[in-house]
């Protein structure tokens, strides 16, 4: 019989529930973050899944832990230190994920420094599970994108289907269609990468085996969803109609998905390998472990706390924003219908033939959060359109820098925005180098505030896009009249 695991691990709970209480302090924003998504995003529903079946990994091994002896190793808080530095660059960045998985991180060290590395090796299987309860990933999406749409047509060239690829959009004599974020597959690829380390870590023993089969799961659904794509697309020409893309949605979220992770399950079948009996048990932690747990966990809360001390003195000596100027035009054949300006903040609408633009330019202040900047910069299309599906792409606007705009459209017709960030008085591609030149203001506090300016078209009949496109190309030169206001003082 088993012997319980609880025993062994009670001496540790005081100290690491009152750990779990100052990283939850410390680290509410990126908790919450996390929750966020996990709710908005159907990518990353499963991650609502994650603890549950961590504690299911963890009572699976529970002979295993039995016979590990509870030893803290205060010594090993030092491994803490990389990860403070790994949440203040991240921080410093921009880029939430890296500070989710620095979080991660302190837990980790937290039960590795308390537990000791017998017992934190034991249950090593459903700790690093924990991993997947950060929603990382995203920054695939457009790789996934351009893999779909290659796969699509070098498919219809095997069926000897004429067609035109533009971009993301595949276009054939039936109608034309647009490989969407949401059809490109993230979703089913970080499920299927959870379920595949799930599956490895309960039927195989050999890493090599466990290897393998993860690999599978990173493959499989990439191709499959190549597979999926070309059908909708074959299917469409088949019933002579671009409208029976509209059966995606029902194949994508239960029956494709359930068909290719049936497959992945009765491939690996063949090679599963029975785990070895657990070992007897180990003695109950003699007294005075708890105090020693204790010990061991306070030095890797002072480090945990070290990042988000740094950043807070940093975002003190951001500049105010300063006022934000009317930078806007009015082409030919438009009429500005309202100027709103507010502290950082003007809003112009304005109606051009049969469209209707809303614009947003933001002054942030100067030297402020890298983090903070991103977010209010991809926060303005959905305030503009709330509501809104958006998809995002690329809106390229000839002969009137800046020429390269960020590109959201609704996925129902009719509405479409374009943003663009400007960095130091100059447009930005956006990417980590947009983030590093932040993080160097706010070091330095030496460049010119960033600029978020924000362009949102309704159209009920016609094409948003080509009213926005003739909308920017009229602005003139746009970036020079932003760098004028943006000079440093």
């Amino acid at each position: 019989m088993t012997a319980p695991l609880w025993p062994r691990l009670w001496p540790a709970a005081p100290a690491l529930a009152l750990s779990a209480l100052v990283l939850q302090l410390l680290f509410h924003t990126e908790i919450g973050a996390a929750v966020r998504v996990w709710n908005s995003s159907t990518a990353y529903g499963h991650c609502w899944l994650i603890l549950p079946i961590a504690i299911f990994l963890a009572y699976e091994r529970r002979g295993q832990a039995a016979a590990a002896l509870m030893a803290p190793r205060a010594a090993l808080s030092w491994l803490a230190l990389p990860l403070a530095a790994m949440w203040l660059v991240s921080d410093l960045l921009g880029i939430m994920e890296g500070r989710q998985l620095a979080v991660i991180g302190f837990v980790e060290v937290l039960l590795l420094t308390a537990l000791g590395p017998r017992l934190w090796g034991a249950l090593a299987a459903s700790l690093l599970y924990l991993v997947f309860l950060v929603p990382f990933g995203a920054f695939v999406t457009p790789a996934l994108q351009g893999f779909t749409t290659g796969f699509i047509s070098h498919g219809l060239d095997l069926f000897g289907i004429a067609h035109r690829d533009t971009g993301n959009t595949i276009e054939i004599a039936e109608g034309a269609f647009y490989v969407a974020e949401a059809c490109a597959g993230l979703r089913f690829l970080i499920a299927s990468i959870a379920f595949g380390v799930l599956y490895a870590l309960t039927m195989f023993t050999s890493p090599w085996r466990r290897l393998a089969f993860v690999a599978a799961a990173c493959v499989v659904p990439v191709v499959a969803n190549g597979i999926r794509a070309l059908g909708i697309v074959l299917l469409g020409h088949v019933l002579g109609s671009a409208q029976a893309a509209a059966t995606d949605h029902i194949l994508y979220g239960w029956l494709f998905f359930g068909i290719v992770i049936a497959a992945l399950a009765a491939l690996g079948m063949p090679f599963r390998q029975d785990a070895p009996p657990p070992p007897a048990p180990g003695p109950i932690p003699p007294s005075g472990t708890g105090m020693r747990a204790a010990y061991a966990v306070w030095p890797v809360l002072l480090l945990a706390a070290a990042g988000p001390a740094v950043a807070l003195a940093l975002e003190s000596r951001a500049a105010p924003a300063g006022a934000a100027t009317a930078i806007l035009l009015t082409p030919p054949g438009c009429t500005a219908t309202s100027t709103q300006p507010t502290a950082g903040l003007v809003l112009q609408d304005f109606a051009c033939f049969s469209a209707r633009l809303s614009t947003r330019v933001v002054r942030l202040p100067r030297g402020a959060d890298p983090s903070g900047v991103v977010i209010t910069a991809q926060a303005q299309a959905h305030l503009l359109l709330p509501g809104a599906d958006l998809d995002v792409g690329a809106l390229d606007v000839a002969g009137s820098p800046p020429t390269k705009w960020v590109l959201q459209r609704d996925l129902h017709p009719g509405r479409a925005v374009a943003t663009l960030l400007f960095i130091d008085g100059a447009p930005s591609a956006g990417g980590l180098r947009a983030r590093l030149l932040l993080a160097g203001d706010m070091l330095g506090r030496g460049g010119p505030p960033p600029v978020v300016i924000a362009v949102a078209a309704t159209q009920e009949a016609g094409d948003p896009v080509r009213a926005l496109t003739v909308f920017l190309a009229a602005q003139g030169n746009l970036a020079a009249r932003v760098a004028g206001g943006t000079k440093r003082p």
